[in-house]
């Protein structure tokens, strides 16, 4: 069975079921309404213009987003990084922590950070709606004290079953990251490696020293 299907009807599932078809995740990412199992991409633009919290859509589920503001300070310094290396090179756009991408029918994510090259979007072009129906080529995650290893753990399969190519998982906690080239192959990156862009993005590098050096600044650490 796919990864989207559903497990059984959304009349019998229960809490313990929901939670654990999401990977476990806090009872307070889970949307209640619309019911678990009856979601739609609607309900995901609906839930941020009433509230103004980033959903992603699960297997018909509304999934909130943890959203924390050193773990956005990182990923927002990754952003500036990524366009300041595109300057000159035409190689495609950096999307950020509001990103919404269905990246396969009926799956929205919400990646901290995400590439996307041109060669994705016919024309050129930034598909007209406010969900991108694409798979990004490079996917960044800030890790939240609100994930969970089988939460991102799904994400991979998902990712890379859309046609992601790399994956970058960064603890702010251990300051240590994971690089993913697939769901199964990655290396371990400490505090004083750095992050390769590849083929993805060839010549692009991002040092973990620096990056965290940066925000210790504006934390007076």
């Amino acid at each position: 069975m796919s990864i989207t299907a559903y497990a059984a009807p959304p009349t019998e599932w229960t809490v313990a079921d929901v939670q654990a078809r999401l990977g476990h995740i806090p009872p307070e990412r889970i949307r209640t309404y619309p019911a678990p199992g009856t979601a739609t991409e609607q309900d995901v633009l609906e839930a941020e213009a009433r509230s103004d919290r980033i959903c992603e859509l699960v297997d018909g589920i509304l999934v909130e987003k943890p959203m924390a503001s050193f773990e956005s300070l990182l990923a927002g310094r990754i952003i500036y990084l990524l366009w300041s290396y595109l300057e000159g090179r035409d190689l495609g756009i950096v999307l950020g922590e509001a990103g919404m991408l269905r990246i396969e029918p009926g799956q929205v994510r919400v990646p901290d950070v995400s590439f996307v090259r041109w060669e994705r979007m016919p024309g050129r072009r930034l598909p007209d709606h406010p969900i991108y129906p694409l798979a990004p080529d490079l996917v960044v995650e800030v890790l939240s004290p609100g994930n969970t290893e089988a939460e991102m753990q799904r994400k991979l399969r998902e990712y890379f079953s859309a046609g992601t190519r790399l994956a970058w998982y960064i603890d702010p906690e251990t300051r240590t990251a994971r690089a993913y080239t697939s769901e199964d192959r990655w290396e371990e990156v400490g505090i004083t490696g750095v992050l390769s862009g590849g083929d993805v993005l060839p010549g692009f590098e991002l040092s973990l020293e620096q990056l965290f050096g940066w925000a210790d600044r504006y934390r007076g650490a």
